[in-house]
């Protein structure tokens, strides 16, 4: 009999993520969970008629509620958390309790290692919990561990990640594929590394470069935070080099600097004329739904290494370029981030993952990882 999976959220990732599981994950029962019973309803209904199966039930559940959340949680073998970030750690301990494994979409650095110590008790509850399964961190962090083990030492990986419309239209050139609050976080702060065998901070929206992608022209690149998250730690000694940068086209670095630079993001309230504000809240108000257009969207990564391999010094790039899929009418962001997130519950379902709580990039390693991936037939250009 196959696993029973849980999703927390069943909004745009969490529907993405039982897609998948329906497909790849050999299900019993897939149930999607959501505090509006009604959005659970339509999640499973869309799955449903996809794969032609009535594998997912809707239900409804608080996450924030330990009790109920605890009730919802007996009998499942894992549970997908797709919900807002700073929930996880509030949801893990509960998971641990009901001895069900769980994942999360991630996001937050701060908040997957409050997310890892809550799940302290895992291994002797013989579940496993892994935070930080989506994307960027996620996805990209795996392809550098797959370029890693294809070397006998690895030295430098440079990774790279962009949600980005099919057609772009100016000032901005993009296209809001999650939460303005979420894009804001990850243009703030700082972002972690690993320089010359140590770990540093570097400002965000610096160190700025040109890329000539084969497929998608002239980007840009920049340093945003959250997109490395554990792995500097665990790569530290391991490799001499390790960092992120998110993809844009071209100029849209320079104008985000400006609300950054001028106090548009700040989180301390502030008096105006007609009443109180906090800077930040104003410019998600504004700035979310006019940073939202009708563009398609596509998800570009890469991962690059230098190494040596047999004596002599290698050079290794993995390219993916996804597109919005007419098909199932998941945009390509839904389909990186949810499906990459499933593998994690997949692999751990099959018996792959030890107990305990792992972080993401020791969880599984990235040759397997990308053995799922092109199963899902993602093109992954190699060079």
């Amino acid at each position: 009999m196959g696993a029973v999976y849980s999703i927390l959220g069943s909004g745009m990732q969490g529907t993405s993520v039982a897609y998948d599981l329906a497909r790849f994950g050999n299900p019993h029962r897939i149930v999607m969970g959501d505090s509006d019973k009604a959005q659970a309803q339509r999640a499973a209904e869309r799955v449903n008629k996809l794969v032609g199966s009535e594998i997912c039930q809707p239900d409804h559940v608080n996450a924030l509620d330990a009790e109920e959340l605890g009730s919802f949680l007996s009998g499942m073998d894992i549970v997908v958390s797709c919900v807002p970030y700073w929930m996880h750690p509030r949801i893990a301990p509960v998971a641990v309790a009901a001895k069900t494994s769980m994942v999360d979409l991630g996001g937050n650095t701060d908040i997957t290692l409050a997310t890892l110590a809550a799940a302290a008790g895992a291994e002797a509850a013989g579940v496993s919990v892994v935070p930080d399964t989506g994307l960027a961190p996620g996805m990209v962090n795996n392809i550098a561990t797959y370029l890693m083990e294809s070397m006998d030492e690895a030295t430098d990986v440079k990774l790279y990640c962009g949600g980005l419309p099919q057609d772009p239209k100016p000032p901005f050139n993009y296209k809001l594929v999650f939460n303005v609050e979420g894009l804001v976080t990850e243009y703030s702060g700082e972002a972690t590394a690993l320089r010359n065998g140590e770990i540093i901070h570097i400002p965000t929206l610096t160190e700025l470069e040109e890329v000539d992608h084969p497929k998608l022209g002239k980007l840009e690149a920049f340093v945003t935070s959250g997109g490395t998250s554990t792995a500097p730690t665990s790569f530290k000694g391991r490799v001499r080099n390790y960092e992120y940068k998110t993809f844009r086209y071209p100029g849209h670095c320079h104008l985000m600097k400006i609300f950054k630079d001028f106090g548009y993001w700040d989180q301390a309230e502030i008096e105006t004329r007609t009443g109180s504000a906090v800077p930040r809240e104003v410019f998600h108000t504004l700035m979310g739904p006019r940073l939202v257009n009708d563009s398609k969207d596509l998800v570009a990564v890469r991962g690059w290494a230098k190494g040596v391999k047999g004596g002599q010094s290698v050079e290794r790039i993995v390219d993916i370029v996804d597109y919005h899929d007419d098909a199932t009418g998941f945009t390509a962001m839904e389909r990186m981030t949810g499906f990459s997130t499933s593998i994690y519950a997949i692999e751990i379902a099959q018996g792959r993952v030890k107990p305990g709580a792992i972080p993401y990039e020791l969880a599984v390693t990235g040759t397997r990882y990308m053995e799922e991936l092109r199963k899902r037939g993602f093109d992954i250009q190699e060079r």
